[in-house]
């Protein structure tokens, strides 16, 4: 991953908002996480104050810390500071994906990449796969994202979830690989649809004052994209 300094967050903003958007930030500068004691450098909190304003952003599924260091931020979507799967290369930067959503996400967040290379390898026969995931049009191809987690469930357990939207050569790889992991068919889509899924999921998460869409507005944006069925709170 590409190493530096994360961007600072203005002082003007609560303690809570100023270390949410120094994580971003960071994340998105340098594909990785600041540490509490970085954030503190940044934001001008004492690193007692930044730790629980972590968990503040935790509890609020504004990022996801990890259950055995507390510290450390995994995932802040659509970035991750672990491999889930999927790796985002940028001009002059490497990000993990967190899912098959967050690595089509990122260039849409970051306005100065017009593009990154997406990479992966199918779950049940081990193919690699790669696409340049622009803003323009999605990425041609016959691959399928497969959701297993239906999204009324996704923060039970939200790693899991998001190690598990993966995408696959087609619906008989994905048949094999639940067949193989006895596990359940959750929800499949083409490039296209997921594309259109993730192209306007976290606009403004890189700005200050921004908050997560309410349960209305999510599934009103999962139709709009042409998601449906119950996995997805909607009509089938």
């Amino acid at each position: 991953m590409t190493t530096g300094n994360a961007s600072t967050a203005p002082m003007d903003l609560d303690g809570t908002e100023r270390v949410r958007l120094a994580v971003y930030l960071g994340f998105a500068r340098t594909g990785r996480a600041p540490g509490a004691a970085e954030l503190a450098a940044l934001t001008g909190l004492a690193p007692d104050r930044v730790r629980r304003e972590l968990h503040t952003l935790h509890d609020r599924h504004d990022l996801v810390l990890d259950p055995q260091d507390t510290d450390h931020v995994v995932m802040a979507h659509p970035f991750a500071s672990v491999p889930l799967g999927f790796s985002v290369m940028g001009t002059r930067t490497l990000w993990w994906g967190g899912c098959a959503w967050d690595s089509f996400a990122v260039p849409h967040l970051l306005r100065d990449e017009p593009d990154v290379l997406v990479a992966t390898r199918c779950p049940a026969c081990d193919t690699p796969h790669a696409w340049v995931v622009g803003r323009d049009a999605p990425p041609k191809g016959d691959q399928v994202a497969h959701f297993l987690t239906p999204m009324q469930r996704a923060w039970d357990d939200v790693i899991r979830t998001c190690a598990n939207q993966r995408l696959f050569c087609s619906t008989d790889c994905v048949d094999t690989w639940l067949e193989r992991t006895s596990q359940e068919r959750g929800y499949v889509m083409d490039l296209a649809t997921l594309w259109h899924f993730a192209g306007d999921w976290y606009t403004g998460r890189l700005d200050p004052g921004y908050t997560r869409r309410d349960p209305a507005s999510a599934t009103a944006y999962f139709a709009e994209v042409g998601l449906h069925g119950s996995f997805w709170g909607l009509p089938d």
